[in-house]
């Protein structure tokens, strides 16, 4: 039996996760999967019931668990807070409590919704590639970091750090994963400027010597954003540093016509994994039952294959999704003319309908 910790979140995290527990619960109840499911709060929920974006009881029970399902946190409501009790840093915080450092990005165009991509069919057409973001180092955790008063006005300061090490282990699981593909690594950095990637470029060079199958090549970061617009199905897997990884991935996902589609995981060297959409938590929206789901429930699919080894299962819930997109149902922020709309409940029904 696993264990698993739902985290729902901020906005529309509770509706949407919602639909995922019904997935969970589907398997449970016909295939067996005995996922217990326990309940917890972080980011802005969170702070308004303990105090905290990221209580002391959430951190204990994760490290009970064997994999976390999250939903969104954040929004304006929490924008006045001081800066360590908003809800993005009850985030970070649990990513680097349990050094979840290898932040895998699928970008998947789904064949229903190739006319969703604002690029023509012909560039995005059978998008499949794979971004490894370094998730817990970086600008993002470097020191010194900060705001002070210096010769007389403000003075802020951020520090890109990586040690040796930090970046063998993301090279090591991009390298993994490339193997399970096409064998293909882009590494990318800004090497050309920053002494850190100079580093960065060394040790992926070095890494590279333990996969001979696979093919490793550099790209700086300008380019790849502009590669990534240009011909996005030259890559295969990409790995980068926290803070490229951040802008890249979102602009990958934007080629697939919806963000809403698009799930995430974050994983240890253990392969313990927080599985969650890479959307935000929409609070424009939130109640309105019209966010899409299915980020969130291809999360558990990524939950299933890579923490708790169910590929099998995995792929019942992708065919599941391709599916219901077959047969034209679309939530909002995915439809066209013709499309039969549904809201976010009904969206659930249909997958668990479909993996039935």
């Amino acid at each position: 039996m696993s264990k698993v910790l739902i985290l729902p979140g901020d906005g529309i995290g509770k509706e949407i996760v919602a639909q995922a527990v019904k997935v969970i619960d589907l398997l449970n109840t016909n295939h067996g999967m005995g996922m217990n499911l326990v309940e917890g709060f972080i980011g802005g929920s969170a702070y308004d019931e303990t105090g905290s974006p990221l209580p002391e009881d959430t951190i204990v029970v994760a490290k009970e668990c064997d994999s976390i399902l999250l939903g969104a946190v954040g929004g304006p409501k929490w924008d006045s807070l001081e800066w360590d009790l908003r809800p993005e840093r009850g985030l970070l915080g649990i990513r680097a409590e349990l050094d979840l450092f290898s932040n895998l990005r699928p970008a998947i165009l789904y064949p229903q919704l190739a006319n969703a991509s604002t690029l023509k069919n012909e560039v995005v057409s059978g998008l499949d590639l794979m971004i490894v973001r370094e998730l817990v180092g970086g600008i993002y955790f470097g020191q010194p970091r900060g705001v002070e008063i210096k010769d007389g006005e403000r003075f802020g300061v951020n520090s890109a750090t990586y040690s040796e090490s930090e970046i063998a282990r993301i090279g090591h699981s991009a390298f993994q994963i490339a193997q399970k593909r096409d064998k293909r690594v882009c590494s990318v950095d800004k090497a050309n400027v920053l002494e850190v990637c100079e580093l960065w470029r060394e040790v992926m060079e070095e890494v590279s010597k333990d996969y001979p199958d696979v093919e490793l090549s550099h790209m700086y970061v300008d380019n790849a954003a502009m590669q990534l617009v240009r011909a996005p199905k030259q890559f295969d897997v990409m790995v980068t540093s926290n803070l490229f990884g951040d802008i890249l991935s979102d602009c990958a996902a934007m080629l697939t016509g919806s963000i809403g589609m698009l799930p995430s995981a974050s994983l240890n060297k253990n392969n313990y994994g927080m599985y969650e959409p890479i959307h935000g938590s929409a609070p424009d929206i939130a109640g309105k039952d019209i966010a899409n789901p299915l980020a969130t429930i291809l999360s558990v699919s990524m939950m299933l294959r890579y923490s708790l080894n169910q590929a099998p299962l995995a792929e019942k819930i992708n065919a599941a999704v391709n599916e219901v997109l077959d047969q034209g149902y679309r939530t909002k922020d995915i439809s066209a003319a013709g499309d039969r709309i549904v809201g976010t409940e009904e969206m659930g029904n249909l997958i668990v309908d479909a993996i039935e």
